[in-house]
């Protein structure tokens, strides 16, 4: 049942009223709206103090994909500016470097839609920090959707500087959470926890905390933990609508002294959730 305070005002107070009377029935409206306002400051949202807060939110090409993941970051960018953060949006077909580079500067939460490539992968036997572990953009400008060139954790720690605490979440990336490309055999446990290290590693050196990885779903549940809760960054992982549990892996990060990593296959050798990072790490110690 709603509350109607018309409703209630015309209970309280009679309709006819002499002048006698006139003084009585204003304290009684004024009481009335008093309370009325009290009722509706306390039925309202806390407002979150994130005018401090940065996020920065880039698309690489992904052909087919490319209209689906923009989407997709328009409502996380919407999502963040109803907490009050400033958000800064990089989108193909002009999220070059240069672009993608100077939005991520000083990003307290760094979202990437796109490509990934990571390692091991099929086409090298070594680590080429140069092509993988960061982000797949756009070469030139204007020049469409299906062409990527990779910007590797190299690039990535030496050119990227993110706010104390940082967030990063990687949204749809190949290898980022462990997986195979679409058409590839799904890795073993070995190779996808290599995969999950490898991602994170240059994000946490350019000054993430924490790297969060969701290929397949909708990650804004990470967004809305950070900017609302005080959980902590494995209970926020844990708290992911998308979580299965069933085949839970953790282990200490061999890239990062001092970082911890989960993974959640959705199935034996489908992986598809990960994070890694300071993982004790609480969203209000994320909150500037």
């Amino acid at each position: 049942m709603s509350f109607d305070a018309s409703v209630a005002l015309r209970a309280a107070v009679p309709q006819a009223t002499s002048p006698a009377r006139a003084p009585r029935r204003a304290l009684v409206i004024a009481v009335l709206a008093a309370l009325l306002a009290v009722g509706s400051i306390a039925a309202a949202p806390a407002p979150v103090a994130a005018a401090g807060v940065k996020v920065a939110i880039i698309v690489g090409p992904s052909g087919a994909n490319t209209q689906t993941y923009k989407t997709q970051a328009r409502s996380y960018a919407s999502l963040a500016r109803s907490y009050g953060a400033t958000v800064v949006e990089v989108y193909t077909p002009n999220a070059t470097w240069s672009r993608a580079k100077a939005a991520a500067q000083g990003a307290n939460l760094l979202i990437y839609l796109g490509h990934g490539n990571g390692f091991p992968n099929p086409y090298s036997s070594t680590l080429d920090p140069r092509k993988v572990g960061g982000f797949g953009l756009n070469p030139v400008a204007w020049k469409g959707n299906t062409t990527t060139r990779y910007y590797g954790e190299y690039y990535v720690r030496t050119q990227i500087t993110l706010a104390p605490n940082a967030v990063v979440l990687l949204n749809h990336l190949c290898y980022s959470a462990g997986s195979s490309e679409p058409g590839r055999a799904n890795p073993t446990l070995s190779t996808a926890k290599k995969r999950v290290d490898n991602y994170g590693a240059g994000f946490l050196r350019a000054g993430a905390r924490v790297v969060f990885a969701e290929t397949l779903y909708n990650a804004s549940y990470v967004i809305r933990s950070l900017f609302t809760t005080n959980r902590t960054m494995s209970q926020i992982f844990w708290a992911a609508p998308s979580k299965t549990g069933t085949y839970k892996v953790s282990f200490a990060s061999v890239r990062t002294s001092g970082m911890a990593v989960l993974m959640d296959p959705r199935k034996p050798h489908q992986f598809y959730r990960s994070v890694v990072g300071k993982l004790t790490m609480t969203a209000s110690t994320w909150r500037p």
